[in-house]
Parts: structure tokens; sequence; C-alpha cells
């Protein structure tokens, strides 16, 4: 072989050489090492205070089961369990306290046996409305408060609902002085049935699945319930005569997710955040519906069905603020904790007043 043909083999069999030696680096090693590892799932279980389905406040609880499930591609998905499915309505903190379920739906003032602070967390008697509920929890420091109280408890909360001004209830009598509040006997939790009862009425604490039928039978003569969109489902309008506002007791009611604190802490840390993330969203998405839905069952309530709109005399309220204001003092002497919810709620008000002032209630008064 001459030279040229040897130097011409040769470079091709270095190049064929080198051609192989790329081949075999980049040609993946042997075994699953470059497989993905398998996605994650979680399964938890959500109790809750209402009827299954019901408008608005079961409703709520299954739009923030089905938005985590969406936000976490599935997984995370959270079965959700009416009243008395899993656990009875009023046993929903302690079912998430214990384990028994991961989450929990309900209102805090149902607990104030577990936590003398949690009536703060729904309504407060001639208190903060709704968009200021909403500002302070997030922004003056409430939140933070809130979770505190239920540290020792195991539970997290977070607002995940509210209704706005609810309505001061449904009545088979007439109120027209503080006299006919003298052995009313009357549904109402939290403060505002605390205040009714140093005005002389009886007070009792009930599930919502129990209200209908203890109205109309009489085992009590007055209930609160929630505002026009729920009592109209309910059917209230047919076990009580007189419809009152305003919803002294509750300016708003906020809707509390409790969250097994031991359970949250093993998700990974992408899917707490959606959980915060998704309760933020349905508090307020449930605000919106309630505003729009509230407007339209009370025109079905008046005009279809008869329903007699009563507003509450003016002494009367004035009667039930000034009590309002002891309850809620004593309540905060009781223990440092809640004196330092309501100083903070009590300062945010005062800020927010005044702007409010030149804003909210000017423009109310300019359309109206």
């Amino acid at each position: 072989m001459d030279r040229r043909k040897l130097l011409t083999a040769a470079g091709l069999g270095l190049g064929a050489a080198a051609l192989a030696g790329c081949k075999e680096e980049a040609a993946p090693a042997a075994g699953a090492a470059d497989q993905a590892p398998p996605v994650q799932r979680f399964r938890w279980k959500m109790v809750t205070s209402w009827p299954e389905n019901f408008p608005g406040l079961g409703t709520t609880a299954q739009h923030f089961a089905d938005t985590v499930a969406r936000l976490s591609n599935g997984r995370l998905s959270i079965q959700v369990f009416a009243a008395g499915a899993l656990v009875p309505a009023l046993e929903v903190f302690d079912a998430v306290s214990s384990g028994t379920a991961e989450m929990g739906h309900s209102a805090a003032y149902y607990w104030k046996g577990k936590s003398a602070t949690a009536p703060f967390f729904t309504a407060v008697p001639f208190g903060l409305n709704a968009q200021e509920m909403n500002a302070w929890l997030y922004e003056g420091g409430g939140l933070a408060l809130w979770q505190k109280a239920y540290e020792s408890l195991g539970v997290l909360p977070l607002p995940c609902g509210n209704t706005g001004v609810q309505m001061a209830g449904w009545f088979n009598k007439e109120i027209n002085s503080l006299d006919d509040l003298q052995g009313l006997k009357i549904r109402m939790p939290g403060f505002g049935g605390e205040v009714l009862s140093r005005a002389g009425a009886t007070t009792v604490n009930l599930p919502g699945s129990e209200i209908f039928t203890s109205l109309q039978t009489g085992v009590i003569d007055a209930t609160d319930w929630v505002s026009p969109y729920n009592d109209l489902a309910f059917g209230l309008y047919q076990a009580a005569k007189y419809y009152y506002y305003p919803g002294w007791q509750e300016p708003c009611a906020v809707l509390e997710l409790t969250i097994n604190q031991q359970k949250l802490a093993e998700l990974p840390a992408d899917l707490q955040d959606i959980v915060k993330v998704a309760a933020r969203a349905t508090n307020q998405a449930m605000l919106d519906e309630y505003t729009k839905r509230n407007a339209e069952a009370l025109d079905t309530l008046v005009n279809e069905h008869g329903v007699q709109l009563r507003r509450l005399p003016d002494a009367v309220l004035e009667r039930l603020r000034d009590i309002s204001l002891d309850v809620l003092e004593e309540t905060a002497a009781a223990n440092p904790l809640n004196r330092e919810v309501w100083d903070s709620m009590q300062a945010f008000r005062g800020k927010v007043n005044a702007w409010h002032a030149i804003s909210e209630s000017a423009m109310y008064a300019l359309r109206d």
C-alpha cells in the first residue's frame, strides 16, 4: 500500500473510532436512574358544620376542596363530609384537633369552650364589616392572633368565607320595645347570644339542621341564621312571620378553615402554599357570591312570599350596643390574649373609621 492510501485508511479508522467513542459517551447508563420519581399524592378529609350541599356554606367548603385539587393537579384531594356524616356539626374542631379529620369548615364562635378568644374571629356585635375584617386579619395582625389562640390545640385557622352583614333574625312576634325581649327564646350563638341573654332573652345554641323544626314547633320563638340567601334556602319564612334587620350581632361572619398542624407540616411546601392560597381565594369568592345572592333572595322573600321586613327600634339597638360593649370589655379582661385581640381590633377600627367616613359611608349617602 502506498503512503497516500495508508494515511487515508488510518484517518478513516481514527474517525470511526472517534464516532464510536462519542456514541458510547452519549448513551444513557443502564437502569432506571433517569426516570422521574413517582408523584406523591395526599388524600384528606374535611368535616363541616353545614348540611350536605347547603347553598353558600356547604358549597363554599366544596369550592375550597375543588380549588385545591385543581391548583395541585390532583396531588392533594379533599373529601368533604357534611354535618353528621362523619362527626356532628358542633364537633368539627375536636375532630381536626385529634386528627380524625385533617380539616374542618365551620365558624369560630362555636368553640368558645375550647378557646375563650375564638368568638372574636367570627363576628363582633356592632364591629367590623367584611371588608374591614379581611383587612384586619390579613393586614392588621388579626390572623397571627387567631393562630396564636389555637396553637396549643394543634390547629391552624384560616379565613375561608364571609357572609357579609347578616340579618337580625326571624321572629314569631313583633319587637317594639325592650320589653318584647324579656323571656324570648332565641337561637343565637357567639357574643350576640350573650348580649341578648343579658337583655332578658333566653338563648340557645342549635346547629343549622335543627333551626326550622325548632322554630316551627315553638321550641324557640326566634332565630338568627345567616341572611336572605341561606334563610330562603332553609324556608324560614314558612316558620316565622317577621324578618328583622340590621344584623347588629354579626356585621360580618367569617367562616373558618381549621387544619391539623401536624398534617399540614407533613405536606410539601408547595402544597402548604396551595392550601393557604385556596383558602384566601375562597374567602373572597364567598363574599362575592353572597352580595349577589342576598339581593336576589331578599326580593323573593318580600315580593313572592310576603315576608314582613322590620327594622329593630332605635331604643332596642341602643341598649344592645351598650350591653355589647360591656360583654366585649369583660371578655377582654378575662385573659391577656383576649385583651390583645380586642385592643388590636378596636385600634384598627378607629383608624379605618376616619377613612370610611369620607369614602364608603359618604358614597353610600350620595348614592341613596
